[in-house]
């Protein structure tokens, strides 16, 4: 199967933002460590999700993450930043997911692939996707390449 996610540019995704590499970000190896992508994923999902411009979670409701794949494809070192690009992958009934690219200097550094579940803030379950965030999603939708 080929990873069609590690073929996009950062300007594919329809959704892009960016965090600097803090110092503290470093492992002894020097570069950026595994667990640090995570968090760089979880700053381009709040965003995504929650961008004030184009809100996705009606008042109640709001997200989880219900899985994340992150798949390493070069080293990052500091100083510097990591532009993070996000889009949605499929829309489902009451998910979604996303895929990201992760790109340091020009260089795409990462991939991840999220579901994103909507659930109701009083009972903690799942609750479908209303007819508008879904729409917006579907406007949201990543091109074949």
């Amino acid at each position: 199967m080929i990873d069609m996610n590690a073929q996009r540019p950062l300007d594919a995704y329809p959704h892009r933002t960016s965090a600097e590499i803090r110092y503290a970000d470093l492992d002894r190896q020097g570069h950026v460590n595994n667990a640090v992508f995570a968090t760089y994923s979880e700053i381009g999902r709040v965003a995504f999700m929650y961008d004030p411009e184009r809100p996705l979670a009606p008042e109640g409701t709001s997200f989880v993450i219900a899985r994340l794949v992150i798949d390493f494809r070069a080293e990052v070192f500091w100083p510097g930043a990591v532009h993070i690009g996000t889009g949605v992958l499929k829309v489902g009934r009451s998910s979604f997911a996303l895929a990201q690219g992760m790109f340091n200097d020009g260089r795409l550094v990462a991939t991840t692939e999220a579901t994103i579940v909507m659930v109701d803030r009083q009972t903690r379950r799942s609750t479908p996707l209303p007819p508008d965030t879904a729409a917006a999603l579907h406007n949201l939708l990543l091109q074949n390449l």
